[in-house]
């Protein structure tokens, strides 16, 4: 069972102003920094740009999270030994991605 938190972006969030006037999404890269810190905090990680011992492997962005929506983040362990993680709001994905584990290699 895929552990679990939501995240509340509310209606006047800082960064909704300017992207985009008149049409107003969160960026992902908000989203995406929300989420991980999420998921580092509750696996015990502390929050940073690798995650710790955790390093982003992939993220696709499949629809746009507007000001005042809830984000569900769901993930879970990989038979790789990675973090698996998907964003919903209102039951529609809203993003995927993947973490590894272990440090990076230059």
């Amino acid at each position: 069972m895929p552990n679990q938190t939501d995240i509340h972006f509310p209606i006047d969030h800082p960064t909704a102003a300017g992207h985009f006037p008149g049409n107003p999404i969160i960026p992902g890269a908000v989203l995406l920094d929300t989420a991980l810190t999420a998921i580092a905090a509750a696996e015990g990680s502390a929050p940073g740009p690798n995650l710790g011992p955790f390093h982003l492997r992939s993220a696709k962005f499949l629809h746009p999270v507007r000001p005042g929506d809830r984000m569900r983040v769901e993930w879970q362990a990989t038979p790789a030994g990675g973090i698996a993680f998907t964003g919903s709001v209102a039951g529609r994905p809203v993003m995927t991605g993947a973490l590894m584990t272990g440090s990076v290699t230059p």
